[in-house]
């Protein structure tokens, strides 16, 4: 059984690799850093059943951010004010081994919980990701993510959207 833990001494860091240098160092290198000065949280997959150090099958980073309203889409930033908090979806990796086996959706799944959390304590108006590449917008696009008018490759999820796919989940 899988389960997601917030990233802690007892995980295999130097293990994990997902074929993106960049993700890998973030892990290995700054994922813990971030944390202890409050800069983001992250967050991993591992088998519940395996001993310390568990190995890493995949990792999502989640921080707070703030954007002008006027970077939305029209429709959704008709009724906000001016600035406007929401939850970025910094990072998000599944070791190579794991890859194409449903594991990027469990993590994006879980980052839609772990933002209906801080929603329901500070609000918020939804999740944000920068998409690396066209074919990772395309993966968040399937998700319901919508292209910020000013970058294409910053996307969002608004709060309903993820309350919706959460509620219809058993």
């Amino acid at each position: 059984m899988y389960k997601i833990e917030l990233l802690g001494k007892s995980h295999d860091r130097d293990g994990f690799d997902c074929g993106s240098e960049p993700l890998n160092l973030f892990l290995k290198q700054t994922a813990r850093q971030h944390a202890e000065r409050g800069i983001s949280r992250t967050f991993v997959l591992v088998d519940e059943a395996a001993v310390a150090p568990k190995p890493i099958l995949g990792f999502f980073a989640l921080n707070i951010c703030q954007i002008k309203s006027e970077r939305l889409a029209p429709p959704e930033a008709r009724k906000l004010p001016r600035d406007v908090s929401g939850v970025r979806l910094g990072r998000l990796a599944v070791a190579k081994g794991h890859q194409r086996h449903g594991i990027g959706k469990t993590l994006l799944v879980a980052a839609m919980g772990k933002f209906l959390e801080i929603f329901n304590t500070a609000g918020g108006i939804g999740l944000f990701v920068d998409a690396k590449d066209q074919n990772a917008k395309r993966y968040y696009e399937q998700f319901g993510f919508i292209p910020l008018p000013s970058n294409e490759l910053e996307l969002f999820l608004p709060v309903r959207t993820i309350q919706e796919a959460l509620a219809t989940r058993p």
